[in-house]
Parts: C-alpha cells; sequence; structure tokens
C-alpha cells in the first residue's frame, strides 16, 4: 500500500509533506511553523497566491490563543478557531496537492488526522476593462477576465436567481484547469447540457496548453478541412447572460477571459451586442448590414474575376467593373497575392510596438497604394475590391468565422480561376457543403433555425425584435 502523508506523527507527515512539495527547491512554496496554544503547527502555501493581510490577521489571531482556547476535537477547533475564510477539510493526498497547487493554505495541526485548508488566495489579475475585440458603442465596458472568480461575479450581478447554477470541475492530470459549467436550472437546453457534462467527465488530457481552445478541440471533434467555428466566444458578460437566459450553456474555463457558449449555430455566432443595445430598427439594419457585407466578402471577388472571364456578361451600366488598363499580372494571381498580403499585414500589425503602427500603417499605406499600381503588379481596381474584403472582414466580431470565409473565397478564386463558371458553381456547392456538414454539440444544426426550420427564431435571427419579445421567443423555444 502506498503511503501517504496522512500517516504516522507530527514530524513524519510535515516531512513527507516537505518532501511531496519540494519546499527546498522551490523558492515560491512557502512552510511557516507556529504553535497554537501548546500544539505544533505548520503552514503550507504557494507564495504569489496568498493574500498577505488576510495572512497576517489569521496569523495574530492563532498567536492569541492559549492552550485552552485549542479543543482536542478537530471539529470544534474549525468551529471555534478558524476566524475567516472558507475552510475546506483535506483527508487524501491527491486533495491536498490540488488545494496546495490552486492557491489554498493549507493548515497540519499536531494532533489533528485531516489537514485544514484555507482559503486566502488572491490570484495575480487585471481589471475588468471592456475589451478590445468585443466593443460595443453603448452598454456595459466590462469584460472577463483571466481569473475564473471574477467571471462568475460579473455573471452574477446580472442575474440574481436562484436557478442560475455554476458547476466546477478540473480536467487535465498535470494542469488541472478549473473549469465551470454555468446554466439556468429552468431554461436550459437539457440535452446540450447533459452532453456537455458528459464530455467533460470523459476527457483524458495531460493539460490544456491553450485553455478554451483545448478544451474546444477535445470536446468536439472537428473535420480539418471545415474551418467553420463550432462554439461562440464572448469577452463580454452581459453577452453571457443574455446567451444563459436564452437557455444557453455557457462554460468559463480558468485563465481564459471569454466564455464559449453552447450550442450555437452560424446565425448565433453572426449576432452582435451592439444590435441588443440600440432600438430594434437600428439594431435590425446593423444585422443585415453585418450579413449582406458577410456575404459580399465570401463573393465579390470571385463574382469580378468570373466577370473579367466573361465580358459578355457585363450589362451595359455594368462595364466600368471591367478592367480598361493593361493587365501585366494575370488577374487570379493579383488577388491571391493580395489575399496574402493582407494577412502579413495584420500580422505586422500585430507583432508591431505601438509607437511604430503610425509610421507602418504610412508605409503600407503608400507600397500597397501607389507604387504597385505604378509599377503594373496591380490594377487599381482590383486593388479597391480587395481593400472592400479586407475591411469587410472587420465587421464580424468572431475571428474564426472571419478565416473561414476568407478560406472559401480563396478556394472558390481558384475554381473559378482555373474551371471558369463551372469552378464557381463548384466552390458554391462546396461552401453550402460545408455549412451542413459542420457538426455542433446537441445535435441541432449548424444552420439553425434554417434548417431545421424553426420560423420564430428564424425571424428573431434577421429582425431585432423587441426586447420584451425577444424573451417570449426565448421561453417557447
Amino acid at each position: 500500500m502506498q503511503e501517504t502523508i496522512f500517516e504516522g506523527d507530527y514530524t513524519t507527515r510535515q516531512q513527507k509533506i516537505r518532501t511531496l512539495l519540494n519546499t527546498e527547491e522551490n523558492f515560491d512554496m512557502l512552510e511557516r511553523e507556529i504553535v497554537l496554544g501548546d500544539r505544533k503547527a505548520v503552514f503550507f502555501m504557494v507564495d504569489g497566491f496568498l493574500k498577505g493581510e488576510i495572512m497576517e490577521k489569521i496569523m495574530e489571531f492563532f498567536y492569541s490563543l492559549t492552550p485552552e482556547d485549542v479543543p482536542d476535537n478537530y471539529e470544534d477547533f474549525v468551529r471555534k478557531c478558524t476566524p475567516y475564510g472558507d475552510i475546506v477539510t483535506v483527508t487524501t493526498q491527491e486533495d491536498f496537492i490540488h488545494y496546495v497547487l490552486s492557491g489554498l493554505t493549507c493548515m497540519l495541526i499536531e494532533g489533528y488526522g485531516p489537514v485544514l485548508a484555507i482559503d486566502l488566495r488572491e490570484y495575480p489579475n487585471r481589471s475588468v476593462e471592456e475589451p478590445d475585440k468585443d466593443k460595443v458603442l453603448r452598454g456595459s465596458r466590462d469584460g472577463f477576465v483571466e481569473s475564473i472568480m471574477p467571471n462568475t461575479a460579473l455573471i452574477r450581478r446580472r442575474i440574481r436567481d436562484v436557478n442560475l447554477t455554476f458547476e466546477i470541475t478540473s480536467v487535465g492530470s498535470s494542469s488541472r484547469t478549473d473549469i465551470s459549467v454555468v446554466y439556468m436550472k429552468d431554461r436550459v437546453n437539457k440535452k446540450a447540457l447533459s452532453l456537455v457534462k458528459k464530455r467533460l467527465k470523459e476527457i483524458t488530457v495531460d493539460s490544456l496548453t491553450m485553455n478554451q481552445e483545448s478544451l474546444a478541440e477535445v470536446l468536439l471533434e472537428r473535420n480539418w478541412w471545415n474551418p467553420y467555428p463550432k462554439f461562440k466566444y464572448t469577452e463580454r458578460p452581459d453577452t453571457a447572460a443574455a446567451c444563459l437566459l436564452e437557455g444557453s450553456v455557457v462554460v468559463l474555463v480558468d485563465n481564459s477571459p471569454s466564455a464559449m457558449i453552447i450550442p450555437t449555430s452560424l446565425f448565433d455566432i453572426i449576432e452582435d451586442p451592439n444590435d441588443y443595445y440600440f432600438p430594434p430598427v437600428t439594431g435590425t439594419y446593423l444585422r443585415m448590414t453585418r450579413m449582406v457585407t458577410s456575404v459580399l466578402a465570401l463573393f465579390l471577388t470571385p463574382v469580378f474575376l468570373l466577370l473579367l472571364q466573361n465580358p459578355q456578361w457585363v450589362p451595359e451600366w455594368l462595364s466600368f467593373v471591367i478592367i480598361r488598363d493593361e493587365v501585366f499580372v494575370p488577374p487570379l494571381l493579383q488577388l491571391l497575392i493580395l489575399e496574402l498580403a493582407i494577412d502579413g499585414l495584420r500580422m505586422a500589425a500585430v507583432n508591431t510596438p505601438n509607437m511604430l503602427t503610425t509610421p507602418l500603417s504610412i508605409v503600407a499605406g503608400i507600397v500597397f497604394g501607389d507604387y504597385t499600381v505604378n509599377s503594373g503588379w496591380f490594377n487599381s481596381e482590383i486593388m479597391l475590391y480587395m481593400a472592400f474584403v479586407a475591411v469587410a472582414n472587420y465587421t464580424q466580431s468572431n475571428m474564426e468565422l472571419g478565416y473561414a470565409i476568407k478560406f472559401q473565397r480563396i478556394i472558390l478564386l481558384v475554381l473559378t480561376g482555373v474551371f471558369g463558371f463551372r469552378g464557381f458553381v463548384t466552390g458554391t456547392l462546396l461552401t453550402i457543403f460545408a455549412f451542413f456538414t459542420n457538426k455542433t454539440m446537441a445535435g441541432r444544426g449548424y444552420l439553425y433555425p434554417l434548417f431545421p426550420w424553426n420560423g420564430q427564431q428564424l425571424f428573431k435571427r434577421f429582425f431585432r425584435v423587441s426586447l420584451t419579445q425577444n424573451e417570449k421567443f426565448s421561453h417557447k423555444n
């Protein structure tokens, strides 16, 4: 039988814990011995998670105890001599390791069998400022952070209902990453909830290295060739709260500043918080603009290339789309080069120090705007359409969906450039095929509520209805 830290006398157990936590080599693993009345005691804690002010008060209280104040029974000690913090009784070595490495302060006391774990931790954290990606023109300016506890508080602040439930589990034999499944008991999609719980229990991985992305890949396997997102992510607590009230399941992952929303569909991903912070007419206009822009971002350059190949199809009133200048580089090659160049500029902008972003923008504008056209590499019409496509990609708050549209557009361009009209039709069918074959959790179609049909929900996806009407639809569905 394997020896544990809960066997032997006080000195033996203390030495076992020292060996287990490797306190001599880990400078951030603290060990502090004190005397409680006439009993020896020792604290084990991680320095980076310790809240110093509270620990100081705890130590002051323990030092004030007399031998008569310290009972012989462990349960009486917990009731009478633990003045602050959440208390956990630790009885197994596995739980002890988990609590210490999670930031709890564990206390071994002479004469007591269990170990006392006190929650005094304070994780390194940034402020709940507005996320850079999920910005809104109106509405609250707070956002999720990398610690799971402040994120739960941000949701609790918005939903003060006893049916709001936060379940906690950990995944990863090495990382032991905390994961919280959040749902409304009286509204949740029962099939989605049971499936999420089942998948989480079945996960056997060493660690969630990339946090939420690692969890997404083990929760639902995806076809490598299908780029469309399977989950909706948000860094806004108001969006997460709205989805919970509509019956969705929200998954929070420690060390990740975004929430995963299940189940989801293409129409859910396209939605944006700005739609609901304006009156219904304005919200509908913004939503329609986003949808139309996304369709144009997918088909604009392939249709333009198809019309260049078949100028006889162009009516007189659209004759301006035909390139009048001399073409030195084939239009298909120009479009593909610009697709890569735009992503190159985007990555350069991300990795450029803030003080140099303006010079980079000026240089990129001059090089790609004037010099490339004058040199003959690109024609001005192609530059115009690609500029529209580049801007249109930013209308999507979901970056993964933006890249999925980009990949489908490149496939359409290549097929259209090589096979003409037949290639364009084939590429369009491949796009539709990718929509229908994209699996989602809970078995709901990726194009729901279009397939399977749900008229009320489809109406709500295209038109921003009033919030009271939105709640009525949510309760019915």
